[in-house]
């Protein structure tokens, strides 16, 4: 406990040195369901105290959050996910079920606290089961220390949470998932900007058929009327973006307006000029807009559909200049988004996105290489994700304090493989569909520079491979490059190891591959998995666990189920 608190004082001493605020800050936070209407359409959402989407929380890097956090729900535990937050020296905060903490259980309460290091756009939101489905998310932005200045310069910003929305329930969604045959809970009903959505209306439509938009009855005016961002002619917003969507991929534009790029998951990009932007799940950015268009109109804000077959109409904000009223609709429709597979156009923007000028490098050379292959798979007949044929399957008992505390028969003790068989076919359904359900941890050596190779390939149905957005825990990472087809050593060649990226969240192309470095040195176990909720739930991740032993002691509410609890009550009773 001692060294611990030595270590945290220090850090506090060096930050103090760097000019950090350290400033705390306090909340106490209830969740529980409650009615929403948040298409216009009524149903349930899980909420944080009384909101929906969850309160934003505001800090400057430096800061400590506190966050006491307690469980209003009935019959389920929850926990909550700090996307993008490295939570160096707090590895049981970071709120991931049966991996960092246990299930926060009805009526219990748990503190999280820790420090939010570096300046960006993050967002929080549930980790446990379907709850990011059911709407457990919200904002977290960290502005730079006090005294020290953005790269950019703007007048006034905006936050644009952006998420899916489907009718049905998280459990009956799970059942689905779980179900023999297989039930896909299809596509969303809606598309959600801050929380806000119009289900089976488009506000566009007149533009198209004459017709006025009294056909959108919004009864929940203050729950679903469309986002405004009220702007000022002749001035520069800075829009930070961030996506918590369950499963869709969005393209994202700004009628009339380009906007540039200057920040991705955190960390600041080479500033570039689009006219419209992809952004997955688990992604963050911020945009910088310059209201330079008529003063008297106003223009859409619109998200579609990208990766699959768009079945939900257009999300849609109003972009208001001031002093024309938010009620007068844009006089041209929304943009028109590119192909839903025109992937050639995904891959062109990725490809733009480089580091900053001036940014930290990655390392030259890697000391382990992990090639993880993403395959669709039955195991006794019933369709999960898996990786190098392994459907992840996470314990009862948390791997953090399972590690710590030497309790080995907690998961599965064999590491999972660091290949896939060479002759595998990624282009075309695979001869053996079976996979096999596994609980082990990719052990690091502390401090060690680690590349992972994303490889998609064909899944279960012929000729279909998905895109799927992989997020890690507790560090970002370098991308190095994206590529087409298979794999090779020769493919190293095509790294770029000048400026790549620094990210938490990275894609896989259909039939291609995504490559990623990263130092593993954040003692702790972090998750690794593809942020489409349906896919993680079905086993499509992976946990890498380095430098246990240098854990501080971890709050016992985080540890005591299954194996530690039985070990809490021993030494108790002893």
């Amino acid at each position: 406990m001692g060294s611990f608190w030595i270590c945290w004082c220090l850090a506090i001493l060096i930050n103090s040195s760097l000019g950090l605020s350290q400033n705390r800050h306090f909340y106490k936070w209830e969740v529980e369901y409650m009615y929403w209407s948040p298409d216009c359409v009524e149903g349930v959402v899980m909420a944080i105290n009384g909101q929906f989407p969850g309160p934003t929380i505001r800090a400057r890097a430096g800061d400590t959050l506190h966050i006491e956090l307690t469980n209003k729900l009935h019959t389920e535990g929850v926990v909550i996910h700090w996307h993008g937050i490295t939570q160096k020296g707090t590895p049981w905060a970071d709120g991931t079920a049966s991996i960092s903490q246990c299930v926060i259980n009805p009526g219990e309460t748990f503190v999280y606290r820790f420090q939010v290091d570096r300046p960006g756009t993050y967002f929080y939101h549930g980790h446990y089961g379907m709850q990011r489905s059911a709407g457990l998310y919200g904002s977290l932005i960290v502005d730079v220390a006090k005294g020290e200045k953005e790269p950019f310069h703007y007048d006034g910003e905006f936050n644009l949470l952006l998420s899916d929305w489907w009718h049905s329930s998280v459990h009956e969604q799970g059942v689905g998932l779980y179900s023999k045959p297989f039930r896909w809970p299809g596509e969303p009903k809606s598309l959600l900007i801050n929380g806000r959505g119009q289900y089976n209306c488009s506000l566009a439509a007149h533009y198209s058929t004459g017709s006025s938009t009294s056909q959108c009855k919004l009864t929940r005016a203050e729950q679903c009327a469309p986002q405004v961002l009220r702007v000022l002619p002749n001035k520069t917003y800075r829009i930070r973006v961030a996506s918590a969507t369950a499963l869709s991929a969005f393209n994202l534009a700004i009628g009339n307006h380009k906007m540039v790029m200057v920040e991705a998951d955190g960390n600041y990009v080479q500033p570039f000029a689009v006219d419209d932007m992809d952004i997955y799940s688990g992604e963050s950015y911020s945009v910088l807009l310059t209201t330079n268009q008529a003063p008297s109109n106003n223009y859409w804000v619109s998200v579609s559909v990208r990766g699959r077959e768009p079945r939900t109409p257009q999300g849609l904000a109003i972009l208001n200049y001031l002093p024309t009223t938010a009620s007068k609709l844009p006089e041209s429709p929304p943009p028109v988004a590119p192909l839903w597979n025109n992937y050639t156009y995904s891959k062109l923007f990725t490809s733009k996105i480089v580091a900053l000028m001036g940014s930290l490098p990655p390392p030259p050379t890697y000391y382990r290489r992990i090639v993880l292959l993403n395959t669709q798979n039955y195991i006794n007949g019933f369709k999960k994700w898996a990786v190098n044929n392994i459907s992840l399957l996470l314990p009862s008992t948390p791997y953090l304090g399972s590690i710590k505390y030497g309790l080995n028969g907690a998961f599965e003790q064999t590491s999972p493989p660091d290949d896939y068989p060479m002759d595998y076919d990624v282009m075309v359904q695979a001869s053996n569909q079976n996979a096999t359900y596994g609980s082990g941890v990719y052990m690091l050596k502390l401090n060690s520079t680690v590349d992972v190779i994303l490889q998609n390939a064909n899944a279960l149905e012929k000729n279909m491979s998905e895109i799927h957005p992989w997020h890690l825990h507790g560090h970002d990472f370098w991308v190095l490059g994206y590529g087409e087809g298979k794999f090779t050593a020769k493919d190293d060649r095509s790294f770029n190891l000048k400026n790549p990226p620094l990210r938490n969240t990275a894609v896989i192309f259909p039939y291609g591959w995504t490559a990623l470095r990263f130092v593993a040195d954040n003692p702790g176990v972090w998750a690794f998995h593809c942020h489409i909720e349906p896919h993680l739930h079905m086993g499509m991740g992976a946990v890498f666990a380095e430098g246990v032993h240098l854990v501080g002691k971890i709050p016992s509410e985080a540890l005591t189920c299954g194996l530690t609890a039985k070990m809490f009550l021993n030494n108790n009773n002893h």
